[in-house]
């Protein structure tokens, strides 16, 4: 009986797995196309499952976002990792909104982009480093001056996806 329910179970996950794909190729450039015009405005979410510390195991996580409007930032991250140098209780953390002090964005190439947002409060200064590929997910690399790094894995938020 033991084998029966493996194989079953194993050609669930693997039907499941090819359906995944059944896009066509216009489809997938029409959503690449959609997320690159996002990220050239400036104005996106990126929704966060996915946490990785430095120091310690990756965690799932929900309800987390990074939002670009503008020349605005608005972190809502998960933080562990050692802190230097931080306010008493361990301030804001990865939590605030802040005028973006400097954007760089690479352009697209070989399916991904990569943008790298500079933001400074008056308890740090952080990098994010964002790579967003053409099927939306993306990867967040944030550098902190006083606290450990850490990275988020999540996908661009869009309306009919």
């Amino acid at each position: 009986m033991k084998p029966f329910r493996l194989v079953t179970i194993v050609s669930l996950l693997l039907a499941t797995a090819c359906g995944i794909s059944r896009r066509s190729p216009q489809e997938r450039q029409a959503e690449a196309l959609r997320i690159q015009q996002m990220l050239d405005s400036k104005n996106y979410t990126i929704d966060i499952d996915y946490m990785l510390p430095l120091r310690s195991s990756g965690k799932a996580v929900s309800t987390y976002s990074l939002k670009v409007t503008g020349d605005t930032l608005d972190s809502h991250l998960p933080y562990i990792g050692q802190a230097r140098m931080v306010p008493y209780g361990g301030g804001k953390g990865l939590n605030f909104q802040e005028e973006i002090s400097s954007y760089t964005d690479s352009g697209p190439s070989s399916g991904r982009r990569t943008v790298t947002i500079a933001v400074k409060n008056e308890e740090d200064s952080y990098v994010y480093t964002l790579t967003v590929f053409d099927n939306g997910e993306a990867d967040i690399h944030v550098h902190c001056g006083n606290r450990d790094d850490i990275s988020y894995r999540g996908s661009l938020k869009m309306e009919n996806r």
